[in-house]
């Protein structure tokens, strides 16, 4: 009886043969050079991009928002949840259509032109409610938040599969390397200039700060149809939703090697529940915070501190990933990220020494998104090109599975304090690291 499991040796060859399905009639030279333009368009898509998102950081900007109008530890705990849903069920909805379409990068414009249009929206709102908290304001607020977060997963999947249509694998690394670092250069400067002056202490500007960002959107997704690509001829039967998820579920049945790679991934998506609280535990280890709990003009060093953290840990994971392979990048940045909650607490115990050193906790969460880029590239290594829709869209919705407890993980925090749940958290993280041993690495068996 043959065992419906891939094994690795002829899983890998199978998805050598299947990204030969859409052919290439482009001299050698001619190709070359298309990678080149496109790797150039992609850095200056990813700076763009990485320039409006600094304005919105997830751990730091946004929670503090939402903590400006009042809200919550179970408001808090809302954004992760959120933010993952519309990362991983509209992308793997959505799957097949990416797919089926014969040019992708007129998704990933539409897709960044939504983006955009939420948050020049939330501009338009803080500008007609007069920069005043208003309690109408923290439902608007998270309705925009979750539509946005709708079009980034869909926009991260496009990308992803336009990345591993028009990039060799060895040269993703290369690639997040580039943006990431140049990203956070001009990220940097920008929040240094502007976010200063906009997150001054009682002059915090959020008209200004969502309206910068969506400009900065707007022209991220425009260079997507600077992008040479040739067009695909794929089929695939219509899915119901059932079916979808069905799919889904039989990737992770039959592939093991994937399998493992989904299990890291869900064990590292609860590290994402921590991202809104480490700021307002930062704030209120802050002396005198009870008397400037608006204050927020400590965000913007933190931001820095962060971009900056990101851009330190791309230039050591690029290189990795590109000359070893994306598992032991894993490996290095998980073990990173698992003290971050460790030194939150141990830094936030009341002590104004130990408070300026508060800073160091961003700078050890700044590889988070490097981590989900690096499993999104090892996804793209471990299956066929045809499926890489597929694959990704089941892969954010293992990482997304545990921020559905978000919200409860913020009312536990309001009830009980950080320590349990931080603590519990960075115990999870290290179970995800020591799942990256299981992990088979592609370049092992595929050198294409």
């Amino acid at each position: 009886m043959h065992s419906s499991r891939s094994e690795p040796g002829s899983q890998f060859l199978r998805h050598a043969t299947a990204e030969k399905s859409s052919p290439d009639s482009s001299s050698p030279n001619e190709t070359f050079l298309h990678q080149k333009h496109n790797f150039f368009v992609l850095v200056v898509h990813q700076v763009l991009m990485r320039t409006g998102w600094i304005f919105k950081t997830e751990s730091i900007i946004m929670p503090a928002v939402l903590d400006w109008l009042g809200g919550t530890g179970l408001l808090r705990g809302c954004l992760p949840m959120l933010n993952r849903f519309g990362q991983s069920v509209p992308p793997l909805l959505l799957s097949r259509r990416i797919k089926l379409l014969s040019l992708k990068k007129s998704a990933l414009t539409a897709c960044g032109l939504v983006m955009a249009f939420c948050f020049l929206s939330l501009s338009a709102v803080w500008y007609y409610a007069e920069g005043q908290p208003a309690p109408w304001m923290s439902v608007a607020f998270l309705i925009v938040y979750a539509a946005f977060f709708m079009g980034t997963g869909v926009n991260q999947l496009v990308f992803s599969t336009l990345q591993g249509k028009l990039i060799p694998a060895q040269r993703r690394g290369r690639l997040m390397l580039s943006a990431n670092v140049l990203g956070a250069v001009v990220a940097i400067a920008c929040a240094a200039t502007l976010l200063k002056q906009w997150l001054r202490p009682g002059n915090t500007e959020f008209t200004w700060i969502f309206g910068f960002t969506g400009i900065c959107f707007t022209l991220s997704a425009c260079t997507g149809m600077l992008l040479a690509e040739q067009r695909d001829e794929y089929s695939q039967e219509t899915q119901g939703i059932a079916g979808i998820f069905g799919s889904a579920f039989n990737i992770l049945v039959t592939d093991i090697n994937f399998r493992r790679c989904a299990i890291v991934a869900a064990l590292y998506g609860f590290s994402i529940m921590l991202m809104p609280h480490y700021q307002l535990l930062g704030r209120q280890a802050a002396p005198g915070y009870e008397s400037q709990s608006n204050d927020l003009s400590e965000l913007t060093f933190w931001v820095i501190v962060q971009n900056a953290g990101t851009a330190l840990f791309s230039l050591l994971a690029g290189p990795l990933a590109d000359r070893f392979g994306n598992r032991l990048v894993l490996r290095v940045l998980l073990l990173c990220l698992m003290f971050a909650p460790i030194t939150a607490l141990l830094l936030s115990q009341g002590n104004s020494t130990l408070h300026h050193f508060y800073p160091l906790v961003f700078l050890l969460v700044g590889p988070m998104p490097i981590v989900i880029r690096t499993l999104n590239n090892l996804t793209l290594e471990l299956s066929p090109r045809a499926e890489h829709p597929r694959y990704l869209g089941t892969l954010n919705l293992c990482l997304s599975g545990p921020a559905a407890l978000s919200p409860l993980a913020g009312l536990l925090i309001d009830l009980f304090g950080f320590k349990a749940i931080f603590l519990g958290i960075s115990l999870i993280i290290l179970l995800s690291w020591l799942m990256t041993f299981r992990l088979q690495e592609p370049r092992h068996y595929n050198s294409t």
